[in-house]
């Protein structure tokens, strides 16, 4: 399998439940996607930015990467549109979401080391910690076990030929490990990370951007 190691930090959504383009608001002083595309830069070689169409001429919110792209109408057709131009040298790919500021470069360097040891793809989760109901019509119908339950995080890495396969034909699904799943790939687990949260409204970026001002220094720029 090829070295090469490439990236893509899907920016593409309109951030319809947030306002706006969530992925261009400002945290710790910075664009959110300049934080995520910076952790993927610590773990790739080259870096592909997935922006709505209208922001792909602004270099400001390109935050230095190597190919910026317009995504689709959806994050699967917006991976696609990332995968379309990582180098066929690629030997693994990472596909993480900028809406995810605070991945740290160890959690990059965990997924890709997964796929290293055989996986065909590697993801982060946390176990799930309340407890789960099944609700129907206003009432409890079932409590779930989620002894084997996760929530699932990005950044995550794959072999490359396989996530090429897995998109084959332009299926959907709401992460792309379920797209290597379906096709049979195999999709290990590594510890995912608390302050790994996903930005969807203002008060999740008041948490990161609260958490950003506790962190010390070398915390912050380890982020």
């Amino acid at each position: 399998m090829p070295d090469s190691v490439w990236a893509i930090v899907v920016a593409g959504g309109e951030g319809r439940r947030f306002g706006g383009p969530k992925q261009f608001a400002a945290v710790g002083g910075r664009l959110i996607v300049e934080w995520a595309v910076d952790a993927a830069r610590t773990a790739a070689d080259g870096v592909v930015l997935v922006v709505p169409l209208g922001s792909v001429g602004d270099v400001s919110r390109h935050a230095g990467c190597s190919v910026v792209v317009a995504g689709g109408p959806t994050r699967a057709a917006s991976v696609r549109a990332g995968l379309a131009h990582v180098p066929d040298t690629a030997g693994i790919v990472i596909v993480h979401d900028a809406a995810r500021p605070l991945a740290s470069p160890d959690l990059f360097a965990a997924v890709v080391a997964a796929v290293l040891a055989g996986s065909d793809g590697a993801i982060p989760c946390l176990p799930v910690a309340d407890t789960l109901k099944r609700v129907r019509d206003g009432r409890v119908v079932a409590t779930i076990d989620r002894a084997e339950l996760s929530t699932v995080q990005t950044p995550q890495a794959f072999r490359a030929e396989v996530l090429r396969r897995a998109h084959a034909g332009a299926p959907e699904a709401t992460d792309d490990a379920a797209l290597v799943e379906a096709i049979g790939g195999s999709v290990a687990v590594v510890a995912g990370e608390t302050r790994n949260h996903k930005i969807t409204d203002a008060g999740d970026l008041t948490l990161v951007d609260s958490w950003l001002a506790a962190a010390t220094p070398h915390e912050a720029g380890g982020v």
